[in-house]
């Protein structure tokens, strides 16, 4: 069997998997960022309930696997609260940033301690509030020098998006399965699908690695090396 004009007749259909794998991948690294950085600041500078509930929250989120996650949201707890109705899309999307938000709370929390404790002192010293001073001195800085860590969440999230094929995501995992149920062609077709992730993880990388480069401190990270 001639598999290459096969494969380039399946191929927009498996291109069209991307926009739904990348929709996954943005959404929850936003949501991942909308919670994990207020989550860091908690455990650096809340009180000590705040530091336990993120903790706990960390655990919870980073102790189970992803499939785990993905079926307790979608068959528990999102039912249970009268979230049923949620498409498998949005779950997907949600329990990635979730589980995003715990790993990225730690680089954020790890960027804000390693900003000298003494910038907080002369902040303080200058008149200004202890939110003013995280928010204009402290935060500025430890975004940027979180930003390396941080770029790591991109292909991570990536690859488990894959995962919501289970919840019945159509995403780029699904297609390739679809195809393969039609063609029977099974090396090939997921050998296509494992180019792309790998084509869209280069190229993500590279644009936060250039981001990276443009907002470096100078001291910090890579290019002090």
């Amino acid at each position: 069997m001639d598999v290459l004009p096969i494969l380039i007749d399946w191929l927009p259909y498996l291109l069209s998997g991307v926009s739904s794998t990348l929709g996954l991948v943005f959404a929850a690294l936003g949501l991942g960022v909308l919670l994990g950085l207020p989550m860091a600041l908690g455990q650096v500078y809340g009180a000590r309930p705040i530091r336990w509930a993120v903790g706990i929250y960390v655990w919870f989120f980073r102790g189970l696997p992803i499939l785990i996650l993905l079926f307790l949201f979608w068959f528990g707890i999102f039912p249970a609260i009268g979230l049923g109705h949620l498409s498998a899309f949005v779950v997907g999307a949600v329990v990635l940033g979730l589980r995003g938000a715990a790993y990225q709370s730690q680089i954020f929390r790890g960027a804000i301690q390693s900003v000298s404790e003494g910038q907080m002192i002369a902040a303080r010293s200058l008149g200004m509030s202890r939110f003013t001073a995280i928010r204009s001195v402290i935060l500025p800085q430890a975004v940027r020098i979180a930003l390396p860590g941080w770029s790591n969440e991109y292909p991570n999230i990536l690859t488990d998006s894959a995962v919501c094929y289970a919840i019945g995501v159509v995403e780029l995992l699904t297609i390739t399965a679809r195809i393969v149920t039609q063609t029977h062609i099974t090396i090939p077709i997921y050998l296509a699908a494992a180019g792309i992730f790998i084509v869209l993880n280069y190229g993500g990388l590279k644009l936060l690695h250039r981001l990276e480069a443009k907002i470096e401190i100078p001291g910090f990270g890579s290019g002090a090396m």
